[in-house]
């Protein structure tokens, strides 16, 4: 369980998710295809979605967002080849009709789950670029940071558990947060980069009190003000 995810000020998750950028440099540290994919995913799949009669993805854009999803996390390469046999047609028609069941978000993951190499982690991935105010990705860290998940498991149900806790905590945030912007693939993104950050041992750790307060760095440090991550 992650102490970010039990923290219930908004200041101190708001610092973890404008540091997203910074964790996934790091990450990707020895090239820069994590930080392009995850660029693409974050920012430039939204809005296509978005833009069409209709929301679906492309059978070349469920290839490059398994891509981004195989980077980010573990890397499976027999899921890249498989996921790529899907046709054109059936990727366009099964994802179509899997946004149009939101926000039955369990008969949409069920609906994708349909497609060659897809099952409910990669399913919420499509899911969460087109509706991130329904859904979260299924990721490793996020599942391991919420409590009461362990054992993992990657079936629907334990997806519905997870998502069911970070909608929950997703509506504590914007009550006690006076934008309410906060949707659960922005919950997701911000328990990823305090995992990794944990896990590598960077600097945002020392910068964030879970228990209510974000740590001022000294101007002597020579720190750069971050950009913000634009989500949908």
């Amino acid at each position: 369980m992650s102490a970010l995810f039990v923290c219930e000020n908004p200041a101190a998750w708001r610092h973890v998710y404008e540091r997203y950028r910074e964790v996934i440099q790091a990450k990707g540290k020895k090239t820069d295809k994590l930080l392009i994919l995850d660029k693409w995913y974050q920012e430039e799949l939204p809005s296509i979605i978005a833009g069409r009669s209709g929301k679906y993805i492309t059978q070349s854009e469920l290839v490059k967002l398994m891509e981004w999803k195989l980077t980010r996390g573990k890397f499976r390469p027999r899921l890249q080849q498989l996921v790529a046999s899907n046709s054109e047609e059936t990727v366009e028609k099964c994802s179509r009709k899997a946004f149009s069941l939101l926000p039955n978000v369990q008969a949409a993951i069920a609906e994708l789950s349909s497609l060659k190499a897809v099952g409910p982690a990669t399913a919420s991935a499509v899911l969460a670029a087109g509706a991130p105010e329904q859904a979260a990705f299924m990721s490793d860290e996020a599942m391991q940071s919420v409590p009461g998940l362990q054992p993992i498991k990657y079936t629907a149900k334990h997806y519905d558990l997870f998502l069911s806790k970070m909608v929950e905590c997703t509506k504590k945030l914007n009550e006690a947060d006076s934008r309410q912007d906060w949707t659960p693939h922005r919950l997701e993104l911000c328990l990823w980069a305090w995992a990794v950050a944990s896990q590598q041992q960077l600097p945002l750790l020392m910068e964030v009190d879970v228990k209510g307060s974000v740590v001022e760095k000294s101007s002597e440090e020579g720190q750069r003000p971050t950009k913000k991550l634009r989500t949908k």
